[in-house]
């Protein structure tokens, strides 16, 4: 934490940060044209946010793109907040996001993983992998405009709409996300009222991508979604992608309830 509170003592930190909270995946010469600093400054801004955990990057042909990773913020909220009126300040900080926010957000979670491009891009597709860690696996052939019929415990999602975006193994890998079915929403315990509400977003899509990183492989995964499935996104990525990197790593799934 002491990294993540030097970070964002400085205003100009805060700034860069602010930039990414309302548009993310900027580039370097886009987050400049908006503060009055030499670039060499704003790089060096950057690397500090970076090494705190606050800012995480990707390339994207030649283009190395900025996003914001709130992770640190709200672990820093979870310690915190606590001792004081935590539920007033949920309230106005959700009436400041539903007043603020864009239709659709984006959830962004970086991790590195002991292990090979190849063998992720195999524990990204192939049934074997993704029901170990995940509980999920998938029908399609990973070619992009193919159908992705999704297959959980007690579940079986299925619509023309879910499809491979980008397939380019073992860098990028982009896919729609499932239809919020009955059957779904009942198996995993989601009321209808909830249900209504993500069924009422834009569908979302989540992008994997996958970078050498010497010994080990960087894996960023952005999704974006609406404000509904954006919530769900915080809680349920950590636990999917910590599950994949222990089973990489180890050969043994996490311990599941």
């Amino acid at each position: 934490m002491d990294d993540v509170f030097k970070a964002l003592a400085d205003g100009n930190r805060r700034r860069l940060l602010d930039s990414l909270n309302t548009r993310n995946g900027q580039t370097l010469r886009e987050l400049c044209a908006g503060l009055d600093m030499a670039r060499q400054s704003v790089s060096k801004h950057l690397a500090v946010l970076e090494d705190a955990g606050l800012v995480t990057t990707m390339r994207r042909g030649r283009e190395k793109l900025h996003y914001l990773d709130a992770a640190p913020i709200n672990a820093i909220a979870d310690r915190w907040m606590s001792r004081y009126d935590r539920e007033r300040a949920n309230a106005l900080a959700d009436l400041k996001t539903a007043l603020e926010q864009d239709t659709m957000s984006e959830f962004v979670y970086t991790t590195y993983i002991r292990t090979t491009p190849e063998r992720l891009w195999q524990a990204l597709t192939d049934p074997a992998f993704t029901r170990r860690y995940w509980g999920v696996s998938f029908e399609t052939d990973w070619t992009p405009g193919s159908t992705i019929t999704w297959h959980e415990e007690y579940a079986t999602m299925a619509d023309p709409e879910q499809v491979v975006l980008e397939a380019d193994p073992p860098r990028r890998l982009a896919y729609t996300w499932h239809t919020f079915t009955e059957e779904w929403a009942k198996a995993v315990g989601v009321d209808e009222d909830t249900r209504a509400k993500l069924l009422a977003e834009p569908r979302s899509k989540v992008t994997f991508d996958i970078e050498p990183s010497g010994e080990t492989v960087k894996l960023t995964v952005v999704h974006e979604a609406g404000d509904a499935l954006l919530d769900m996104c915080r809680h349920g990525w950590p636990p999917v992608l910590s599950g994949l990197k222990t089973l990489l790593e180890t050969g043994e799934p996490l311990p599941t309830e």
